[in-house]
C-alpha cells in the first residue's frame, strides 16, 4: 500500500482498479433521489443514502482516481499556503509569489507567511484559462486566414 494522500502522489494500480470497480457499481445505483449503498464492517451492515449532489461528488472522485489522476479537494473558503496554491495552478512557488507581489492575486499574511483564499486562486485560474482559450481562438483564426487561398 502506498503512503501519502492522493493529492501528493498518483494512485497505485490497485487503487485505480478498485476505484474503477467502485465507480461502476455506484454509478448504477445513483438515482435522481440519491445514492443508496451499504457499508459492512465486522459483520455489521449500515445503510447509507447520500443526496444526489454528494453521490455525484463521490462518483467524480472515484472517476478521477480510476483514470490514475491525483486529486485534491479544496473547501470553498479555505486558506491555502503558497505551495498549495502553486500546485493548484501548476506553477512554481516563486512564480506564484511573483504574482502575489504584483497584485495579480489577493493574499494576506499570517505572521510572515502568505495565505491565499481558495476562491481567489480559483478565480485567477478561471480567468487565466479563459484568456488562454481566447488567445488560442485568435491564433486559430490567424492560421486559417494565413492558409486561405
Amino acid at each position: 500500500m502506498a503512503d501519502g494522500a492522493l493529492s501528493e502522489r498518483p494512485p497505485t494500480e490497485n487503487e485505480v482498479r478498485l476505484a474503477s470497480e467502485a465507480a461502476r457499481a455506484l454509478a448504477g445505483a445513483l438515482t435522481p433521489t440519491g445514492l443508496p449503498f451499504s457499508v459492512c464492517k465486522n459483520g455489521d451492515k449500515t445503510e447509507v443514502a447520500l443526496p444526489p449532489a454528494l453521490g455525484q461528488l463521490v462518483l467524480d472522485v472515484l472517476t478521477h482516481v480510476a483514470r490514475g489522476e491525483m486529486i485534491t479537494l479544496i473547501p470553498y473558503g479555505a486558506e491555502l499556503t503558497t505551495k498549495e496554491a502553486a500546485d493548484l495552478l501548476n506553477v512554481s512557488r516563486p512564480f506564484l509569489v511573483k504574482l502575489l507581489d504584483q497584485g495579480e492575486i489577493g493574499f494576506h499574511k499570517v505572521g510572515s507567511h502568505r495565505r491565499i483564499r481558495s476562491e481567489d486562486i480559483l478565480a485567477y485560474k478561471a480567468e487565466r484559462d479563459l484568456e488562454r482559450k481566447r488567445t488560442l481562438k485568435e491564433l486559430q483564426k490567424l492560421g486559417q486566414e494565413f492558409d486561405a487561398p
